[in-house]
């Protein structure tokens, strides 16, 4: 920071989904001026597009569900599923940092958050796994309390016909023609519409309804927001070099930015001894500096839209038309804090999200899609290699650990009978709703009237036997191959009605064969932090000034995906925590 930037603030965040929205309010909260620069035209990043849920152990939403859950039970938890792959002081830094969060944006902030009754942690049958689960989502809002800040806002887009629903309402939706409970909740999301039309508001849930409450509470708490202002490089004071400045090629190759000030090799692209000072964006056309007298925190999402770098770093085959992350993450903070000479870590993992990709749409991402009954997912060779119904990030790992030449599993077919397609939502098609046209029309979609037809036009000559299989397994209810129906996950989103919820005979046509691919809500790896945000050096001493939140950090989950808002819930938190920790430095 010097006297000749062209603006300058206290906090300097980058990125306006969860993490970035999360440390600018609590920067507000501390008294501290805050500026958020995002690098498209709408704020709200991956968040948005979410389901908006938060996964924070201990929380008192919890308590007041009278969950009993305790620190000690939660960290048996995560010593059980995310191990050691993640040292222990940032596991306890997150059960302490999260509840201690959510509490205070409840009291302070439009930001609130309900318990999601009987959302089971992904793995509930672990050491300190919960069946009623630690999930809480957002609260419903009004889009119309946003005022002018609703055209700017980034929007799902989600197949739900003008409906809103919540995660909850979702689960009993899903079975809307099999249970009264589904029929009753279709009644009560019908009535919100209504309710709706005649009242001239636009209720809004899921990650549209946490994105709207955190730009709220930032409005009112007077924060600023840049939209259109892309980060060019990181400004740095040298330890005697003012303003020293770290401009790298954030859209390219950043071996060609240019390093001066600090101490190491600049030809190396490469700093040692340094503190971050502030930013350079574009606004307007021009590139503008930002000072930021305590810090700043990348909040930038990862790089799940550049394909060089998910070909350098992820597993094979993979692409960018899998993502369902939010446009515009394309590694800018892996690329900026790797120059400075940060560390790394998890870069070859992704949040996963098995979907189906029909030609010239989004993908569609099989959540709940993968527990109904009636269906099956195979390889190439037309062989099942997996329980169906594993958690979807635990599904992805699966998809490549099981991939071999002639049994390809990326992509994999999904197979579906009539019975199914009638009874339950699939790929955002309700119970009876048929298939797009243009997805048979256009071949992603195979149509047949027997399994052997089936098998022939996916080249998959197993599905057969495989079938025959699964069946005997559906009609004895239990899975003797991958346990499909045993854990209270696989459960959720099964059939009630049914002795195991997730199994029933494939055997009604026509039957349908889509193709499934190993998707993602965003990459997981990213620059190596601390207990509280701040990006370190593969010496583990911190870059001074720099903190990182969100996906463009290494995941406090390690490799897996421990519950429903795994991803949500630790961004906001550390953004919470870095920004306490500069707010701290500061006052001092």
């Amino acid at each position: 920071m010097t006297d000749t930037d062209d603006y300058t603030y206290d906090v300097v965040v980058v990125g306006s989904g969860a993490a970035g929205l999360a440390a600018a309010v609590t920067a507000r909260l501390r008294g501290l001026s805050v500026l958020v620069v995002e690098k498209t035209d709408k704020y709200g990043g991956s968040t948005a597009l979410s389901g908006g849920a938060i996964w924070v152990p201990g929380n008192f939403h919890l308590d007041r569900a009278g969950l009993a859950d305790t620190p000690e039970k939660a960290r048996a938890y995560l010593d059980a599923t995310v191990g050691d792959r993640v040292p222990a002081a940032r596991k306890d830094a997150y059960l302490a940092h999260g509840p201690r969060m959510v509490e205070e944006f409840h009291d302070r902030t439009e930001i609130r958050f309900m318990y999601t009754p009987g959302y089971p942690d992904y793995f509930p049958e672990a050491q300190g796994g919960m069946a009623q689960g630690r999930s809480v989502e957002p609260c419903i809002v009004d889009l119309k309390r946003l005022g002018a800040l609703v055209g700017s806002m980034r929007r799902a887009g989600l197949p739900t016909y003008g409906l809103t629903m919540t995660s909850y309402d979702f689960r009993f939706l899903n079975m809307v023609g099999r249970t009264w409970a589904g029929k009753k909740t279709s009644v009560k999301v019908g009535l919100r519409a209504l309710k709706a039309l005649a009242t001239g508001r636009k209720p809004l849930s899921l990650g549209e309804a946490l994105v709207a409450r955190m730009r709220l509470s930032l409005d009112r708490l007077g924060g600023d927001l840049w939209l259109s202002a892309p980060l060019t490089g990181l400004l740095t004071d040298g330890g005697g070099d003012a303003g020293a400045e770290l401009l790298a090629d954030v859209d390219g190759d950043a071996g060609a930015g240019r390093v001066t000030g600090g101490r190491g090799d600049a030809r190396a692209g490469r700093v040692t001894g340094v503190r971050v000072t502030g930013v350079r964006v574009l606004r307007e056309g021009r590139e503008v500096t930002v000072g930021a007298r305590g810090g700043v925190v990348l909040a930038s999402g990862g790089f799940s839209h550049d394909q060089a770098l998910r070909e350098k770093h992820l597993p094979a085959p993979t692409s960018t038309a899998w993502t369902h992350a939010a446009e515009g993450q394309s590694g800018d903070a892996l690329r900026l804090g790797e120059e400075l000479g940060a560390a790394t870590d998890l870069l070859d993992k992704v949040w996963g999200a098995p979907s189906v990709c029909p030609p010239g749409e989004k993908p569609f991402f099989l959540v709940a899609d993968r527990g109904i009954p009636g269906m099956v997912i195979v390889n190439g060779a037309g062989e099942r290699y997996a329980n169906e119904a594993l958690p979807y990030h635990a599904f992805v790992d699966r998809m490549y650990a099981a991939d071999r030449p002639g049994a390809t599993t990326v992509p994999s077919w999904l197979i579906l009978d009539a019975r199914s397609k009638a009874r339950y939502i699939f790929a955002g098609l309700f119970p009876g709703q048929p298939f797009p046209k243009q997805w048979l029309e256009s071949g992603f979609l195979k149509k047949a009237g027997t399994v052997e037809e089936l098998a022939r036009m996916t080249s998959a000559p197993g599905l057969p036997a495989a079938v025959r299989r699964f069946n005997a397994f559906a009609e004895a209810g239990t899975d003797e191959d991958f346990g499909r129906g045993d854990s209270v996950y696989d459960r959720y989103y099964g059939d009630p009605t049914l002795p195991n919820p997730n199994l029933a005979p494939i055997e009604k046509g026509p039957f349908y064969a889509v193709p499934v691919h190993p998707g993602d809500i965003g990459t997981k790896g990213g620059l190596v932090t601390d207990t509280e945000g701040r990006v370190l050096r593969e010496d583990s001493t911190p870059i001074a000034g720099l903190y990182a939140a969100g996906n463009c950090s290494a995941a406090v989950m390690g490799e897996t995906y421990p519950g429903p808002g795994a991803t949500i819930g630790p961004a906001m938190a550390f953004g919470w925590a870095a920004v306490n920790d500069i707010a701290g430095a500061l006052g001092e």
